[in-house]
């Protein structure tokens, strides 16, 4: 089965977080943490910035790893590396995506319609940002 290697921003304002609906594909209309593959002689932080600004004309900062995601979809296995991200400047305008919105971190996030890799993030988030706000 084909591998692929991507990237997931967690891009976090205050206690919300920015998330991304697919436009296109088998899993139209379902929504991700924004990102994309890492490219041949990439680090998956240099990755993540580039597709930031590929798919969001935004530069963005990365403040803290979240988690390493595996996941099998039918044709092929996924590994995505996620990070927690802040905006340095830019308007995270869709040039991808069919939608955008920010919801609260916390239990909003169990009502997301996510793609299946995604929903393996959401714990691991939910856990380290509590872990941020205890310090």
């Amino acid at each position: 089965m084909k591998t692929l290697e991507v990237v997931a921003a967690v891009i976090r304002q205050d206690d919300s977080i920015f998330i991304t609906q697919r436009s296109a594909g088998d899993f139209k209309d379902m929504w991700e943490f924004p990102g994309g593959k890492i490219e041949p002689g990439e680090t998956p932080e240099q990755a993540l910035k580039r597709e930031i600004m590929e798919e969001l004309a935004t530069e963005i900062a990365i403040d803290d790893f979240v988690c390493t995601v595996e996941h099998d979809y039918p044709t092929f296995h996924l590994t995505m590396h996620c990070y927690l991200c802040h905006v340095v400047s830019g308007e995270l305008k869709l040039l991808e995506h069919e939608a955008a919105k920010w919801i609260a971190l916390g239990d909003s996030l169990l009502h997301v319609d996510w793609l299946p890799a995604d929903w393996k993030i959401i714990l691991p988030l939910m856990e380290k940002t509590m872990e941020k706000e205890k310090l």
